[in-house]
């Protein structure tokens, strides 16, 4: 006889849009079996004019929580009951977790961004400058926590004027950083006296892998660290461009396992075994 007290699991996942190439769930999955807890994590394809249904279904069906990734991380914000005020300054969530009947939105990725560079890049980013291609959900996370850790300046680079002028808006608005608007020319030049250069966009991310972001890649120089955020693939042809020039690279698994960390903990109440997380992601990408 069968003496499981329960065959209920709890639920938690993404919202995304595309979303099928998130690999965010080996490594949860990882970790739940790795604390023997009866957790799953799903991948849902959530349309941008079905974010408010699906937050709607998340609590009828009682998940303990979601990711949000492209392009639900500003568009949230309006369905959650508490927003953490790290996020509601950056204006974006990428995590909700349940309090009870309560939906409380935070941001994991600016935090997981300073870890990767701290823990595996060995960068400190105060007194250091910092070039941002981008200026969505992920680019706010990361400059508002590289405002926060004292980065002494911060160079917003975006296709779109308004939205970039209005994340330097933000960051000046909360922060005593020095930060400036670019706009995205062809062929940018990065500036030389950059010390990090950062693709916060979806440029290079499956399945359009043969993409990378327009620059002069004879600006990027021995010794410069650039980074990544797309974490499949995680080499990407920007990190590889980059890499042929000299460039210190790192790629975007380091920020999604130690965000994913954060966001596993306060889902359920346990440190994340992030040895395992990396492990998972590094034997799913070792795959032929």
């Amino acid at each position: 006889m069968n003496d499981q007290s329960s065959y209920r699991q709890e639920l938690t996942g993404v919202f995304g849009y595309p979303v099928d190439e998130n690999p965010t769930v080996v490594m949860m999955e990882a970790a739940f079996r790795a604390l023997d807890l009866p957790w799953r994590y799903l991948n849902m394809k959530v349309r941008p004019e079905d974010l408010s249904a699906g937050i709607k279904g998340l609590r009828a069906m009682g998940f303990q929580g979601v990711n949000l990734t492209i392009p639900h991380k500003c568009a949230v914000l309006e369905h959650l009951d508490e927003v953490a005020a790290d996020a509601r300054i950056m204006g974006a969530v990428n995590t909700v977790h349940r309090r009870h009947d309560s939906l409380i939105g935070a941001n994991t990725d600016g935090k997981g961004f300073l870890r990767a560079l701290s823990d595996d890049g060995g960068l400190n980013p105060a007194g250091k400058r910092f070039m941002i291609l981008g200026a969505g959900g992920a680019a706010r996370a990361i400059t508002v926590e590289l405002a926060l850790a004292g980065a002494a300046e911060l160079i917003i680079v975006n296709r779109d004027e308004s939205r970039g002028r209005e994340l330097v808006a933000l960051l000046q608005a909360n922060s005593a950083v020095q930060v400036s608007y670019q706009p995205w020319i062809e062929n940018l030049i990065v500036p030389e006296n950059t010390d990090v250069l950062v693709n916060a966009t979806s440029i290079g991310l499956y399945p359009q892998i043969d993409e990378r972001p327009s620059l002069d890649y004879a600006s990027i120089r021995t010794g410069l660290v650039v980074c990544d955020v797309i974490p499949n693939p995680p080499r990407t042809r920007f990190l590889e461009a980059a890499s042929a020039r000299g460039a210190i690279t790192l790629d975007g698994l380091g920020m999604l396992v130690y965000q994913g960390a954060i966001a596993f903990k306060l889902w359920t109440g346990k440190e994340a075994p992030v040895d395992v997380m990396k492990a998972a992601l590094a034997a799913e990408f070792a795959r032929p």
